[in-house]
Parts: structure tokens; C-alpha cells; sequence
């Protein structure tokens, strides 16, 4: 019973520490910069809040750096169409 438990026991410890490092890596590239959540908390639209409430913050700030790069081409450099220059006071 002995020897099984000393087989065992390092199996086991190395699938353990390879499912952390798994879980590590997916959190990793989910977290991001603190400039990134200050900057989408000023600018964000209806649009993009509740994209964060649907899929979460990366999600969210996905969909916000598409929005500003589409707004940020347009040639006159307007971008109320999309939502940026329409702030409500709050």
C-alpha cells in the first residue's frame, strides 16, 4: 500500500501542478491594464456596458478598441456617429 502511495503521490502532484498552470495562463490573458479599465470607464457607451455585463471585461474592451479604431478613420475625425461624443452628465 506503501509503494503505491509513493507512485502515486508524484503523479498525481505534477497533473495538479499542470492544470494550475493551465488555469494561470487562461488568467493571464484575461487581466488587463489599469490605464485600459480607466480609459473604457471614461468612454464607454451604453453599447460597450452592456457588452461588459454580457461578456465581461475583455469582451468589452474588445468590442471598445474596434469602436474607436472605426471612429478614429472616419476622415473629418467625427465621431458621434458612434456613440464617443454623446456624453450624458451623470
Amino acid at each position: 500500500m506503501q509503494a503505491l502511495a509513493v507512485v502515486l503521490f508524484p503523479v498525481l502532484l505534477t497533473l495538479f501542478a499542470l492544470a494550475m498552470e493551465r488555469v494561470e495562463s487562461r488568467l493571464s490573458r484575461l487581466s488587463v491594464r489599469e490605464d485600459e479599465v480607466e480609459e473604457f470607464l471614461d468612454q464607454a457607451d451604453h453599447g460597450d456596458v452592456a457588452t461588459l455585463a454580457r461578456e465581461g471585461f475583455p469582451g468589452a474592451l474588445a468590442r471598445f478598441h474596434r469602436r474607436r479604431r472605426r471612429g478614429s478613420s472616419e476622415p473629418d475625425g467625427s465621431t458621434s456617429q458612434h456613440g464617443l461624443g454623446t456624453r450624458h452628465a451623470s
